[in-house]
């Protein structure tokens, strides 16, 4: 098996993923709450593995309440 340090962050995609988002939605946060989300939820389990959650807030949804997330997903 290989050692701690070549060891795949199960993470990191997750990571990329936002790095992406904000990249193509110049940066505006509120554009990739649905890919922060999956960070979150990614984090909750991996937190004590996962170099990338460091910065994830763990404790509250990136999403609004469904209501509103479904009314504006409907405005595409």
């Amino acid at each position: 098996m290989s050692s701690s340090n070549t060891k795949k962050d199960p993470c990191k995609a997750n990571a990329c993923k936002i790095q992406a988002c904000l990249k193509e939605n110049n940066y505006q946060e509120e554009k990739c709450l649905e890919v922060l989300e999956q960070m979150r939820l990614c984090c909750l389990k991996w937190h004590a593995t996962s170099l990338c959650c460091s910065g994830i807030d763990l404790n509250r949804s990136y999403l609004p309440d469904k209501s509103a997330r479904e009314s504006k997903e409907g405005k595409l």
